[in-house]
Parts: C-alpha cells; structure tokens; sequence
C-alpha cells in the first residue's frame, strides 16, 4: 500500500551523509572528534527517519483513503483484529488475478470483486476515484471493476473493512454510507450479512455460485428469499427455475428444512425493516464462533463453521432427488424411503400412466372425484360435505397463503373457500393454505408439520368400505390358522412348563448360591470410597427430580438423565433400577472398571450416588449423545464427511488400544456398538458403558458361561 511517505526526506538525509562522509575522509587526522559528531547527528537522523519508513511500508490498517492504494505485491487492508483481509489473489489451479476479501486464508474467500472481469497479470490496483468510487484499474489504467455509485459532483470518500467483513465506502464529509460488499454479494454468506427483498421494489439480495473452484465468475445457481408474507428461501437454475426451497420460516427454522432441527444449523432470524423489506440473518451469540455458508457450483449449500479460529465444521447440505423442486409434479408426494419415490396423493392418480410407469412424475396426478363445489356446479346432486385427509411429517407445498385465524377455524375456513384444496397450521406461523396446484411435496422421516389434504366424502366411505373387505377377509384367515394350530401349541406350552418347573427346583440352591458370590465379587474392586460422591438431593435437584424431560436414554441398566450442577456444570445420571438384579451386578462391575481408567477417549466418571436402594453414576455430559443418533439417521448422517469418520474410527481404536494393552489393567468391553460410543461437542468419541466389561488380570484364556454384549 503506498501510505504517501516523502521520499524527499530520506534522498536529502542520503545526500547529507554522503557529503559529510567525504569531508571528513578527505581532513586531516586532528578533525576525528568533529567526525565523530556528525556520525552521531546522522544515526540520530536514522532513528527519526527509518521507524517511519517502516512503519509506512509494513504496518496494517483498516482503511483505504483517497491518497492510497493498494497494488498486487504490497500490503492488504486488514479489518483492526486481523481476522479478515482484502487485497489480491489467485483461485486454485488459476493464474489470474482478482481482489477479495477472506477470512483468514485466501482459501476463504467471502467476496470478490472482479469475479467476471479477471485480471491477467499482476499490474492491478485497487484505489478510490475522484468521484469518490472504489474501483480496480489495470496496468493501462482502464478500469476493471467500480463500486459504480453514482456521484454527480466529485466527492472524497474514504473505505474501511470492519471487523464483521463488510467493506464500506463513505462519504467523508457527511458520514453517509455510499456502498458496502455486504449488499453485493457473491456466493458466501457470514454472520450479520443480510439476505434481504422488497415487498414493493422487488429488489432483492442474490448470492450467485461460482462456475468452479478456479473460475469465481458468476455460475449457474443462485439464492434468495422469496414468498415474503411466509418468507422462505429457494435456490434458482439459471435464475429462473426453482431448485429447492426451505419451506416457510416460523420463526425459529424453515419448517421444509429438517436439519435445522438438529441444531446445527442455528443462529438464523428473519427480521423486518418497516412493512417493505424482510431480511434474513444468522449471528453466534459467542464472539469466538464463525461461520461461512456458501453455495458452492454444484448447487449445493456448504456451512464451515470455526471456534476461536480453528476449523471445527464442515457441512454439506446435499441436495437428494425429492429434495429437487417439484420432482413428482403436481398432488404427487415424494419419500426417499421407498421405490419408486413419487407417488399420488389419496384421492388422486397419475395424469399420464406410461410417463409415471418411466418414473418420469413431472405430468404429476389428477383427482379422482370431484369437490362439492366442483359437483354443485356440474349439476351433481350429491351435496355431501367435503372432508379432509390428514398428511403426517410432511413438506407443505409451495405458495402457501396466510389466514390470521386460530387452529380450530383454519380447517372452517378452508372447507368455506371452493378453492382452498388444503391447510396447515404452525404454531410459528399461523394457518396456511393452498388454492394453487399442491407443488413439490415431499414426506419426511421426521420434522414437518401436517398438512390436511381436501377430498370428496366419498373418498373415505370407498376408503372405509375396502378396508372393511381386508379386514374381513383377514380375520377368515386367522380364524382358520388359529383353530388349525391351537392344539399344538397348548401342548407346547404345557410341556414347556413343566420341564422348566423340574429345572427351577433343581437348580434353586445352586442359583443362589451362585448369584451372593457373583455379587460379592464384582464388589471387591469396586471401593466406592475412592470416588466422589454426591448427595442423593443434589443429583435429584440436578435433573429436576429426574423429569421425564431430562430422559437421555434407557438401557438394561435404567434410565439416563441429563442433570445441572449448582456449578453450572452439565452432567449425564445413569440410575440403577431398583428391580434390576442383574443391573446391580453391572453398576459395581461399571465402578470397579472405569474408577481405574482415565483416557481422552473413554467417558469420564465424575462420582457415584450409593444412598439407601438407590445407585447412580455421574459422568461427564456428551452433547451430541451417541454415534447411533447420526450414522442410522438419514438426515444428521450427513453431518459426518469422512474427515469426521475417520476421526471417530481412530479415536475408538485409541480407547480400544489403551484398554487392551496401555492400562494398568486388561479390560475388555465385550458390549462395544454404536449406542456406546459417546461424542463431545467436537465429535471427539468417548466409550461408555462398562457394565459387561471385564478385567482380566494377565489370563491369555478365560473361560465363562454367561452370554454377554449385542
């Protein structure tokens, strides 16, 4: 950056010592000491001058005013934490030259200004006009890129890059905001940026894809907010065809976007500026928090989220074929669970068979009986009431209507309107309905609402009537199978009974005898006394009398609680049913094991809670609970790339290698799976749950009669 320095002053400071040097070389040996004194000037000279030579080639600032610029070789502007920075910069696998703003690398990259105009050489410079536009100009001083804000009388103006990312260009006399990066973006989106839409302009705030990872040039897919009275958002193709959408914002997530359920898409609001414009906006409520949502080529969203600057997130949001606008057509509903995925709505059938028997469901279906107002008009006779279907976890379809009705009356009202054809109702947003072609429906597996689809009564009563016949026709068949097997089985039963009455008397004495030493030996490791142990109040009060709210789970052992210490510290209860014999066994094995373990990736045991019949372990709280919850959930199994995969593989044979090998003792889980492996809030893997553990102290071969593990 060229920060103005006068040259002038180092040149005549040059000179001056050039001339002084050559004085005093030339004079005779007496003059030393004079010498010596204007050595002494000039270095202090030095020490005047090069501090703000320095400071002037290397320090960073925020701003860029109208007598600076910044070339391809110097400094970059950097936001007062040094967090992001604009200068110039090369995709991967590209010689050309754009400048940006990134945060923390040129790899994240959150804007960029000549996208579609590359710079092919290293001549560039980005300065501010005489009219007061930020513009980037070539080595022929053509201009490559301007701010383009339209001046009539020449202005100074000056640019700063905040501390959020947002390059600003104002006025300097006034104050006024003349343009900002914020409101012209390209395809990432950032804490507090704005996606925002003008109910009465139009105008609207578009994030447009890259071509590819090393062409930033506009690409085919775009995104924005649309259907401002339910605001949602939808990506384009090419700017005009709908690709997906997220379903209407109620005020905490996208109802039509399952994964911000599970929480790791928060920080999202929709906000309004007047009766005109509706914004959308995600912040952290933690300043160390930081993320980059962008549409990357292949229209799709990628969030990269960071923790005190380190990387701790990578989410794909992956677009699957019912994701994709509109695939089975119109009435068709799509579930990714079944084959063929598209099918009609009850009550409804595929406008053109041969296309559908193709899986091509675009045609979408027709309804088979008229509505009541459609019959009335036809001159039908038949004044039956319409009714409604109702359709569970559901995607609502697009162009959704607002009515400021209760839930009791939204049905009322949509069976009084001919043209209403079904109704929603969300807490969030209120009653919705439909009065156009019921569009891009789609069945999940959890989330969304229910949605109540119109039919004619006769509808139900052909509904009812087969039913009735299967119902009929099953009961024949059981009835036959029943009396044909009937025989059998009690004499299965009887026999069974009695062998089991002759072995339970044999065996009574032995059992008992077994089941006091078994007990009594799992209880010798266990000393209780080595750990911390808690009051039956405090862990009470911690889980909130262990409400049925703060269920975490519950296995062989009992149930599991989630608790809160006076501390503050967040804490998982494991509690010992009180009926579970075998689970007294396993609580003192669980103490006598883990008590004697301590490894980052095996789940920490904070105490015990051993007061009158009740038994408890306290252990450390994992917030994403256990591996099961994402690798057989469709939807949060995304959130595991292989990155994360891989961490999790290396971190279970790290606690597996520590318990087999590194440990003082010998332990083997015998109950290892998915549900057992516990994630922190970094999805570090943690193994829980040593009930069936045992230790083996230096046997290489043991043998035992009780079946254990899954």
């Amino acid at each position: 950056m060229n920060h103005g320095i006068d040259i002038n002053l180092v040149n005549c400071t040059v000179a001056w010592f050039k001339k002084t040097s050559s004085h005093y070389i030339h004079s005779s040996a007496d003059t030393v000491t004079v010498l010596s004194t204007n050595i002494m000037g000039f270095l202090n000279a030095l020490l005047i001058v090069f501090p703000i030579i320095f400071l002037g080639l290397t320090s960073a600032t925020d701003t860029l005013t109208s007598s600076q610029s910044i070339r391809d070789s110097e400094t970059v502007v950097t936001s007062n934490d040094s967090v992001f920075k604009l200068g110039f910069f090369s995709p991967q696998n590209s010689t050309h030259r754009y400048v940006g703003i990134w945060y923390l690398s040129d790899s994240n990259v959150i804007w960029i200004a000549n996208r579609n105009k590359p710079l092919l050489d290293s001549s560039g410079v980005l300065k501010i006009s005489k009219d007061g536009n930020l513009v980037l100009v070539d080595g022929k001083n053509h201009v490559i890129w301007s701010s383009n804000v339209s001046n009539t009388a020449t202005i100074t103006s000056t640019a700063q890059l905040s501390r959020s990312g947002n390059l600003v260009l104002k006025d300097d006399s006034t104050g006024q905001t003349l343009w900002e990066s914020f409101k012209h973006p390209c395809d990432s989106a950032v804490p507090t940026m704005r996606i925002s839409a003008n109910r009465i302009t139009g105008e609207k705030i578009r994030f447009v894809s890259r071509k590819s990872a090393s062409d930033p040039s506009t690409g085919y897919f775009s995104a924005s907010l649309e259907r401002l009275d339910a605001p949602e958002v939808f990506l384009w193709i090419n700017g005009t065809r709908p690709y997906w959408r997220t379903g209407p914002w109620n005020g905490r997530i996208f109802i039509g976007t399952p994964l911000m359920s599970t929480g790791y898409l928060y920080g999202w609001n929709v906000g309004y500026e007047g009766n005109e414009t509706v914004y959308l906006t995600y912040s952290f409520a933690d300043p160390s928090s930081f993320g980059i949502l962008t549409l990357i080529p292949q229209g799709k969203l990628k969030l990269v989220r960071y923790y005190n600057r380190k990387h701790t997130l990578t989410l794909d949001l992956g677009i699957s074929d019912c994701d994709v606008y509109g695939t089975c057509g119109a009435f068709g509903s799509c579930n990714g669970q079944n084959s063929p995925i598209c099918s009609c709505l009850s009550g409804y059938e595929p406008r053109n068979q041969e296309e559908w028997s193709r899986q091509n469901w675009t045609s979408g279906c027709v309804r088979k009986v008229p509505l009541k107002c459609e019959r009335f008009k036809n001159g039908s006779e038949d004044e039956q009431e319409d009714q409604f279907l109702k359709l569970e976890t559901m995607k609502v379809p697009d162009f959704a209507e607002r009515l400021d009705v209760e839930e009791g009356q939204c049905g009322t009202q949509c069976l009084q309107n001919c043209s209403c054809l079904a109704y929603a109702y969300d807490a969030g947003i209120g009653c919705l309905y439909w009065t156009r072609d019921l569009i891009d429906l789609q069945k999940f597996q959890t989330a969304g609402v229910d949605l109540y689809i119109r039919l004619a009564r006769s509808e139900f009563q052909s509904s009812n009537a087969q039913e009735h016949t299967n119902k009929t026709r099953g009961k024949r068949l059981i009835i036959g199978i029943t009396v044909a097997t009937a025989g059998t089985i009690i004499f299965a039963i009887c026999a069974y009974l009695a062998i089991r009455r002759f072995n339970s008397w044999k065996g009574t004495a032995k059992d008992s005898e077994n089941q006091s030493q078994r007990v009594t030996e799992v209880q010798k490791p266990a000393k209780l006394d080595e750990l911390p142990l808690f009051d039956f109040e405090v862990v009470a009060n911690a889980t909130d009398n262990f409400h049925l709210a703060n269920t975490l789970g519950k296995g062989g052992f009992g149930p599991v609680y989630k608790g809160l210490l006076p501390d503050g510290q967040e804490i998982a209860v494991k509690r010992l049913a009180k009926a579970s014999g075998q689970g007294l066994e396993e609580f003192m094995n669980e103490v006598g094991v883990i008590s004697k373990l301590q490894h980052r990736n095996l789940v920490k045991l904070l105490g015990c809670c051993v007061e009158g019949d009740e038994k408890m372990l306290i252990y450390e709280f994992m917030p994403n609970k256990s591996l099961d919850a994402f690798i057989f959930d469709p939807l949060r199994q995304k959130l595991l790339d292989w990155t994360k995969r891989f961490n999790i593989i290396e971190g279970v044979a790290r606690g597996l290698l520590y318990l087999h090998r590194d440990s003082r003792l010998k332990i083997i889980h015998r109950d290892l799976k998915a549900s057992n492996i516990l994630l922190d809030a970094e999805m570090n893997p943690k193994i829980s749950d040593f009930g069936l553990a045992r230790i083996y102290k230096g046997e290489d071969e043991v043998n035992t009669k009780r079946v254990v593990g899954t």
